[in-house]
């Protein structure tokens, strides 16, 4: 049984993610439940032959010496895959996500249409936020597609792995993924800089001198579009704050308050009306008036900003749900479990 027979059985059940452990029969993921694929249960040498299929010498490599790897892969028939390897009690294990073949329209994502206005940018810094599996990925790239519709520029994307990929249309699209184009993402932030580029995606922001350069990047006329594991915009600017030193950190917050101009947050929940998933967003605007909180370190009240300037395109994550419930998308029990304040949401709805 090949990795690609796997696959091709995850794809009939329309999964989003595969999880191969020894021990076990193949799981998957389809519409945030996981169930088995009546398969033989895996094995660790069917594992390491998995491995062997698909990771190339420099990650097998890397995985031996940090026990954990990520890659992509794709198959001609069945698409692209982002694939983590790692170690765990039983041995080797993989997870893969299916990558859709084509980038997303991004008014194809039922995202509010503010979103579709950070295509038109022409500088600073724009954070899509969530946990894995929320769909950030997908919404930068839909945000990157419409520049490459519309826009003669020159695109830089640094990701790990490479997920979806680009054909240069108006714009010039690099794609350089970590480990085979560059060892990191700050050096290839930094050389980055030297390329001439309008637009540089960051996969994520994942530690001090990469936000450091990406900050600065947006400092300097560049739309810097990139990611970070927060669950709210007031989370978000906080943790950006909090990895660098207390003597710094009023200068970041300066630096920040000029360079951000939107936050989204956002959870994928699942449909009702049709199969798939549909996303809850929090979406914050970088006015003058949440600049200044951001430089005064009064990031405590962006919540209540976001709440009072709906008219401007903002929005908090509880009105997101409910306009999702009351459209007939998602079920009340998702309504009232994922929402910030559940006895609010099941007042505000029963209403």
């Amino acid at each position: 049984m090949s990795i690609d027979f796997i696959l091709a059985a995850a794809h009939e059940h329309e999964a989003s993610d595969i999880h191969l452990v020894p021990g076990h029969r193949p799981m998957v993921r389809v519409n945030t439940v996981m169930q088995p694929l009546e398969l033989p249960i895996l094995t660790v040498q069917a594992i390491e032959r998995y491995m062997a299929e698909i990771a190339s010498p420099l990650h097998r490599e890397r995985f031996e010496h940090q026990q954990d790897v990520d890659l992509s892969y794709a198959t001609e028939a069945l698409g692209r895959y982002r694939v983590n390897i790692h170690k765990q009690r039983t041995g080797p294990a993989m997870a893969l996500r299916a990558i859709r073949d084509e980038v997303p329209a991004i008014e194809s994502l039922n995202l509010p249409d503010v979103v579709t206005r950070f295509a038109t940018l022409p500088r600073g810094l724009v954070l899509v936020t969530g946990d894995t599996g929320s769909g950030k990925s997908t919404t930068l790239a839909a945000i990157i597609e419409s520049i490459n519709a519309s826009q003669r520029k020159h695109i830089i994307t640094l990701e790990d792995p490479i997920e979806y990929t680009f054909d240069s249309d108006c714009c010039l699209i690099e794609q350089r993924e970590r480990g085979e184009d560059m060892p990191d993402f700050a050096s290839g932030l930094k050389h980055a800089l030297r390329q001439d580029p309008d637009i540089i995606l960051v996969g994520e922001m994942r530690d001090l001198e990469t936000t450091s350069l990406a900050i600065s990047a947006a400092e300097t006329g560049h739309l810097v579009l990139s990611t970070l594991h927060t669950a709210s915009a007031a989370q978000t600017v906080e943790r950006i704050v909090d990895m660098y030193p207390a003597s710094q950190q009023n200068q970041i917050r300066s630096m920040l308050g000029d360079t951000l101009q939107a936050v989204v947050s956002q959870t994928l929940l699942p449909r009702v009306d049709i199969a798939g998933m549909v996303p809850a967003v929090e979406i914050l605007l970088c006015t003058p008036a949440v600049r200044n909180l951001i430089r005064e370190n009064r990031t405590f009240e962006i919540p209540n900003v976001i709440e009072t300037s709906q008219r401007l395109g903002m929005t908090t994550l509880d009105a997101s749900i409910a306009s999702l419930y009351y459209n007939g998308m998602i079920s009340h029990a998702d309504a009232v479990t994922r929402s910030s304040n559940p006895a609010a949401m099941e007042r505000a709805i029963a209403a």
